[in-house]
């Protein structure tokens, strides 16, 4: 079964409208969910909106948003007057400009989206501009209407499809250096260099998000299991405290146990290259 396009509209170049749908390329759902239980009882625990002064339960006929202007007061919003706020939406995704994809900083990265022809005669035009964005190595920048906000959205081409990604707006991206501002200025040369650059390329590898695991998540199923099958939780091993060690010392102690643990597939590979060049020459001599 097809899943469910979060949202349908067109994707328009100058004059030319290709029909799309949105579909969510992340999900949530496979996480393991819990629900709060009354001990006691061991039911289900419902949430009820009170009256933070008088302690009373209030319904939801009497909820409205309200902005604090000050303490204890606030600038109430009816649901009629919020919906006047949101833009309206007239389905299409609007592109404005073709960036250089190197060029993308990608803090700016919110959601990401498959972007597919959602009619079987776009088929052709969808493909061209897949073909146009891979070929010249190019995103697109496009302003839309998504789920009642105006959105700037990053599309580009992905396997055999596009990729539509939301931006974040920039008052919602912090200032790097107020992460950054206490660091030192540190020249860093010579051995130290070249032992992390020994790491870096004795550790160098392929991205493969197959191989990424959530450990929270495996250890919640194990301890769910374990529960069911009315067997004892194991309590995890305590992590070592660190220790404080000099710098260039730790490098070329990582760096020896880098090269110690490259070498079984070096040996591998150079095992395979023998091969390869015996048979090769057995093919030859034949």
């Amino acid at each position: 079964m097809p899943p469910r396009a979060n949202w349908k509209g067109s994707l328009k170049i100058a004059e030319v409208a290709c029909p799309v749908a949105l579909y969510s390329a992340t999900s949530t759902s496979d996480r393991i969910a819990f629900h709060t239980i009354n001990r006691a009882t061991g039911h289900r625990v419902r949430r009820t909106f009170v009256d933070s002064e008088t302690g009373a339960p209030v319904d939801s006929d009497d909820q409205v948003k309200g902005y604090e202007v000050d303490m204890n007061d606030y600038v109430v919003l009816e649901p009629e007057e919020m919906a006047q706020a949101w833009p309206q939406s007239d389905k299409t995704l609007k592109i404005e400009a073709f960036l250089d994809w190197g060029e993308i900083d990608t803090v700016y990265f919110d959601k990401p989206y498959y972007l597919a022809p959602s009619q079987s005669d776009a088929n052709e035009l969808y493909v061209l501009i897949r073909e146009g964005l891979r070929n010249n190595k190019v995103a697109a920048i496009a302003k839309a209407t998504l789920f009642r906000r105006a959105r700037t959205v990053l599309i580009r081409a992905y396997g055999d499809g596009l990729l539509a990604i939301t931006l974040n707006f920039d008052y919602q991206v912090r200032a790097a250096q107020q992460a950054f501002d206490e660091i030192p200025e540190i020249k860093i040369e010579g051995e130290m260099l070249k032992l992390a650059k020994h790491i870096i390329d004795t550790k160098r590898g392929t991205f493969d998000p197959s191989k990424f695991e959530d450990r929270y998540e495996q250890a919640l199923a194990e301890f769910v299991k374990a529960k069911l099958e009315g067997k004892a939780i194991a309590q995890p091993c305590k992590a070592r405290d660190a220790k404080v060690v000099n710098l260039l010392d730790a490098l070329r102690e990582s760096a020896a146990l880098s090269e110690k643990a490259a070498r079984p597939a070096t040996r591998k590979r150079a095992t395979s290259a023998r091969k390869a060049r015996s048979a090769a020459t057995r093919r030859k001599a034949s």
